[in-house]
C-alpha cells in the first residue's frame, strides 16, 4: 500500500473519531429537520397535514432516505457519464 493511501485512511479515521472525542459532546445525532420540528411545538405552530403514511420503525425510514439517496446518486452519474460519452463521440468525429 502506497504512502498516499495509508495517509488517506489514516486522515478518514481522524475525521470519524474526532468528533466523538470533543470534550462536551453530548453524542445527540438528531437531524435539523428533528430540532425545527422542537423549536416550532415549542412556539404553538401546529403542521398543516400529516403524512399519509408512516414507517413502521426508524431503521425502515432510514433505508427508505438511504434508498432515495442512492437512487438520485445513480441516475446523477448515469447522466454525466452519457454527457461524457456522448462529448468524447463528438470530439472523435
Amino acid at each position: 500500500m502506497s504512502r498516499t493511501n495509508q495517509l488517506l485512511i489514516a486522515l478518514a479515521a481522524l475525521i470519524i473519531v474526532a468528533p466523538l472525542m470533543i470534550p462536551g459532546f453530548s453524542g445527540s445525532f438528531e437531524g435539523a429537520d428533528a430540532q425545527a420540528q422542537a423549536s416550532l411545538k415549542e412556539q404553538g405552530i401546529v403542521p398543516w397535514f400529516a403524512p399519509l403514511w408512516t414507517p413502521p420503525s426508524g431503521e425502515i425510514e432510514s433505508l427508505l432516505f438511504a434508498l432515495q439517496a442512492a437512487l438520485g446518486a445513480g441516475l446523477f452519474g448515469y447522466v454525466l457519464g452519457r454527457r461524457q460519452g456522448r462529448k468524447k463521440s463528438d470530439d472523435a468525429a
